[in-house]
């Protein structure tokens, strides 16, 4: 992608509504566009970074055996009443201007909807077990919404449900799920720790989180410094200081960011919308549920405010929208032939071409954009028959001949 064909522009300040720096950055950069509050459109340079994270978690939900599908953003109210989900003050109601009451909520979760799809065609232990997931966009009423895309009304996740015979084969699919997950969060640039936590209007069972520790963070863990067992403060009995029940090491409290939760979900939705299942003496059961979900967009803004250095984003390669920033200066035609060859190669480019821009301006557009390589042709690499190449996340750049490049990229 050649900069002087991007639609969007880099801003020199930050909105003045905006502390968080996955806020600032993302819109500085022209990732995000910020149409209300809680509510964002991804421009293309951050479009291209939430399809890759969406991949690297449709990767590692398709290796657990999830099946992608979709299902609709219109929820009706028939599927949430028997739940008694259907009056909790979570979800945004949706009628037509001309009824009094809803009859559709815009969805929020959606185990009811699944649960009575899977309903149509589970009948036997035979059809037991199996997941199913999809990558959507959610609407929640938050009351609070800020911190970017961190609490948002409007947002991309993945959830996951998994359907079991037994509370056995549930749990052993749980601890698969957990460590998919954490390949997830690792594939990010990311750790992640393993947390327990309450249910909320998920379940009645205690849950995990996957949390990161992040000064920004609105949840409290209680975590310990040696095995890193946590618990959130909902549900916590240690408190700063303690010693860890699993270990000798010491409990510290840590503001964190949740990327990830898992749920066991038992019977609870089974049991409300009949779906039950025979096992082998024809006797009928209902079918033991699990659910796992991860925000998308919150991960896109939680790699954002662990991977910055203040003056940009540094991202890492595998969600970088972009694998190297080219910029020419000096008007020279080297770097083209350096973009078109990179780019038949397969190398993800930006390339700086613009001509009424600064050495200067194009060097901190390059930062705040925050690709993992930046190369820059000049007339004074090019005396060298060289190139500048320097790593976003380091301070010092080196010279690479002409000759070289495409090697070095690959």
């Amino acid at each position: 992608m050649r900069l002087s064909q991007l639609f969007t522009k880099t801003l020199r300040e930050a909105p003045a509504d905006e502390t968080a720096k996955n806020a600032q950055f993302l819109i500085r950069g022209g990732f995000v566009f910020k149409n209300s509050a809680g509510i964002y459109s991804f421009l293309p340079l951050g479009w291209r970074v939430m399809q890759k994270i969406a991949n690297i978690v449709r990767e590692e939900m398709d290796a657990l055996g999830g099946q992608e599908m979709f299902m609709p953003a219109l929820v009706e109210k028939k599927y949430m009443e028997p739940t008694g989900r259907w009056s909790l003050d979570v979800g945004y109601f949706a009628k037509p201007k001309n009824e009094k009451e809803s009859e559709f909520v815009l969805g929020w979760s959606h185990e009811e909807v699944l649960t009575s799809i899977a309903a149509k065609y589970i009948s036997s232990y035979k059809d037991l077990s199996f997941s199913a997931y999809q990558i959507q966009t959610k609407f929640r009423h938050e009351a609070r919404a800020k911190s970017g895309l961190l609490r948002g009304r409007e947002f991309m996740m993945k959830d996951l449900y998994s359907f079991h015979a037994s509370e056995d084969d549930l749990n052993k699919y749980y601890e698969k799920a957990a460590e998919a997950y954490h390949k997830v969060f690792e594939r990010c640039g990311l750790k992640a720790i393993y947390t327990i936590a309450a249910g909320g209007v998920f379940t009645d069972k205690f849950t995990h989180e996957f949390q990161v520790v992040s000064d920004i963070g609105e949840d409290i863990i209680y975590l310990c410094d040696k095995c890193e067992y946590a618990e959130n403060k909902e549900i916590a009995k240690l408190k700063d200081g303690d010693m860890c029940p699993k270990c000798s090491g010491k409990i510290s409290e840590e503001k964190s960011i949740e990327v990830g939760n898992i749920f066991n979900n038992g019977t609870k939705y089974s049991e409300a919308l009949g779906l039950n299942f025979t096992d082998e003496k024809g006797d009928k059961h209902p079918v033991v549920m699990g659910a796992y979900g991860i925000g998308i967009s919150r991960l896109m803004a939680t790699i954002v405010e662990i991977h910055n250095d203040g003056v940009g984003i540094i991202w890492p390669e595998n969600v970088a929208p972009y694998k190297v920033h080219l910029i020419s200066l000096d008007q020279n035609e080297e770097a083209g032939k350096i973009y078109n060859d990179l780019s038949k190669s397969g190398v993800e480019v930006l390339y700086d071409d613009r001509e009424d821009k600064t050495a200067g301006e194009k060097f901190a557009d390059a930062d705040l954009i925050g690709c993992p390589i930046r190369i820059v042709v000049s007339k004074k690499t090019l005396e060298k028959d060289s190139v500048e190449l320097k790593h976003r996340n380091e301070k010092y750049f080196k010279l690479i001949k002409l000759t070289e490049v495409l090697n070095a990229m690959q």
